[in-house]
Order: C-alpha cells, then sequence, then structure tokens
C-alpha cells in the first residue's frame, strides 16, 4: 500500500466509526520524515524563540513518542551544533522528558494520583471536564483556539499546553487528572508519563508552586496567533499578585518567575 491517501481509505474502511474530516493529518509519520523535520530544525532560534507560539521549536515530540527518532541521537545531534543558548535549553527539555519516564518506571501508575501534597487547595476542583472545555466553547477565544488546535491536529506548543492546563486545573477548578486524560487522548504525541506529569507541575502536585498566567504573559508569547479576549470579565488581566489572591487566597503568596513573567 502506497501513499498517505491510500493508507487513509483503507483505515477508515477498517474503522468506520472514526469521523472522516476529509483532510489528512499535517504530521506524516515515519523515521524518514522524522529524520527530515530533525534536520529543517532551526536550533540555533529555539534558545531566544522557544516560548513564543510562532517562533522555532523542533516539533519533533511526534516522531519521538511514537519511536521514529530516538532521543538520545536527537540529544547527540544538538550537542554536534556545539555550546551555545539554543543547545542547552534544548537538550534541557530533553532532559525533562527522560525524567518523566524514569519517574513513570520507579512509579507507575502512581503518577495518576498526586505525587505531593497540592501547595494549594484543591478541595473542590471538579473531577470530570465540564462540556464546555470538551467543545471548545468556553467563551474565551484564546482558549477555545488552544482547544480547536488540539481537536483538529493532535498538537499544541509547549507554551499552550501550560495555558490551556493552567486555565482548566486553576481558573476552572477542575482535578489535573480529568484535564490530563483529556488531552492524552487527543495528542498525536501523546506521551503518557510527560503528559500526566506535567500537569501535575502545572496543578503543584509535582512542583513547589502552581503554574498561572496573565494577561500580558499571554498577549507576550502567545498573541501574534491568537484572537482577542474581551476584555470585560476577562480571568486573565490581572496583575500576578492579584491573580494569586483571586485563585488561591490570602494564604498563598507565590514567587514571581525571572525567565517568561509567569510563575512557576
Amino acid at each position: 500500500m502506497e501513499g498517505r491517501e491510500a493508507i487513509a481509505e483503507y483505515l477508515q474502511d477498517e474503522f468506520p466509526f472514526l469521523e472522516d474530516t476529509g483532510v489528512l493529518s499535517p504530521h506524516q509519520g515515519g523515521r524518514s520524515a522524522g529524520l527530515q523535520r530533525l534536520e529543517q530544525f532551526q536550533l540555533e532560534k529555539y534558545g531566544k524563540q522557544r516560548n513564543f507560539l510562532d517562533g522555532e521549536v523542533g516539533r519533533l515530540s511526534p516522531y519521538i513518542s511514537r519511536g521514529c527518532i530516538e532521543l538520545e541521537e536527537v540529544r547527540q545531534w544538538a550537542l554536534k551544533r556545539g555550546k551555545s543558548n539554543s543547545v542547552e535549553k534544548f537538550v534541557s527539555e530533553l532532559a525533562w522528558r527522560a525524567f518523566f519516564h524514569l519517574v513513570y518506571k520507579e512509579e507507575g501508575d502512581r503518577i495518576l494520583k498526586d505525587m505531593e501534597k497540592p501547595k494549594v487547595s484543591m478541595r473542590q476542583h471538579q473531577t470530570t471536564l465540564p462540556e464546555d472545555i470538551a467543545n471548545g466553547e468556553t467563551g474565551i477565544p484564546s482558549m477555545d483556539t488552544f482547544i480547536a488546535m488540539l481537536k483538529e491536529t493532535g498538537y499544541l506548543h509547549n507554551h499552550a499546553r501550560m495555558y490551556l492546563a493552567s486555565y482548566i486545573v486553576h481558573f476552572r477548578r477542575v482535578s489535573w487528572r480529568a484535564g490530563a486524560d483529556w488531552m492524552y487522548g487527543l495528542l498525536i504525541d501523546g506521551d503518557f508519563a510527560s503528559n500526566h506529569l506535567s500537569w501535575q507541575w502545572v496543578a503543584s502536585t509535582f512542583s513547589h508552586k502552581p503554574y498561572i498566567f496573565n494577561r500580558e504573559n499571554l498577549e507576550r508569547y502567545a498573541g501574534s496567533v491568537l484572537p482577542g479576549d474581551p476584555r470585560k470579565g476577562d480571568p486573565f488581566n490581572y496583575s500576578y499578585e492579584e491573580l494569586s489572591e483571586r485563585l488561591f487566597g490570602s494564604e498563598y503568596q507565590p514567587e514571581r518567575s525571572r525567565t517568561s513573567g509567569s510563575y512557576r
């Protein structure tokens, strides 16, 4: 069987219950495609652009998570590019992925529960994902855009995943497990350990503080690819001190990150 179209037709015949959108995934599978993407990656731009949604990132995760290319060969490829901030930042991200896998290997299904006591109260968090989030109908254009990207392509920039996870867990008070399971089911690069432990990192059950963002941060890093949100009733348009008070109460006093203008 040759060609993506022929494979798509075969899969549709074999699994007729799957929705046929008539559009092939933008991600072409296989080792050759993965290696080609690796060579196209402009690593020298990564250090300064990686947090921006329109910046240069690897987009290698679909190939790494499916075993088309190995994490170690990607690391070696990067190290051969010399010493630079971009190489250091990229290899650090690869190390986080390896770390999450080591935690999963050691802890197994315990990663499905809080690894640590949450640093903020989660007693009132819902245990099921609200339908408006699942349908991308929250009424907040930026979050609905992220959800649409996820459902249409199976992929989100890492910073967009953090924004969406933070919105779901902290702004909407939904359990991280409900959000993590939902996102994992939609990701074309779904990596169980990285996904669920990253959600715990956002929630503060696998980190020393919760991850939150405000309007300034969202517009700085994602504004170029997002529609504007209505200012009336904007849940993000506060200082970090005000957001912390609104979301967590006066007992929690986080420290401000020096790197991305957000709390991490």
